[in-house]
């Protein structure tokens, strides 16, 4: 039996699809590892718009990213995808 790959190999894939440059693919699996582990390794499919929020809270309040980044993500939220980062994988 065959396992799925893993979030971060489809996560690749996708973006690979979307014939995204490297560095652009490299900077949305940095945030999304950043993510997991800000949640300590939850998987993302178990978390939601809550999760989302404190993640974006702590970005812009300790890592002092610019509010229109997180507002932006956090518009995105509600999104079936869990992860607000990888939100725009499903956009053309």
């Amino acid at each position: 039996m065959e396992s799925q790959p893993r979030l971060l190999d489809q996560m690749r894939e996708a973006l690979r699809l979307k014939h995204l440059s490297f560095r652009t693919e490299e900077a949305y699996i940095g945030w999304v590892k950043r993510f997991i582990l800000f949640h300590d390794k939850r998987h993302p499919k178990d978390m939601g718009a809550a999760e989302i929020r404190a993640f974006l809270s702590y970005l812009a309040s300790h890592e002092h990213v610019a509010a229109s980044n997180t507002e932006w993500c956090a518009q995105r939220s509600s999104l079936s995808v869990p992860l607000c980062f990888t939100a725009t994988l499903s956009t053309p």
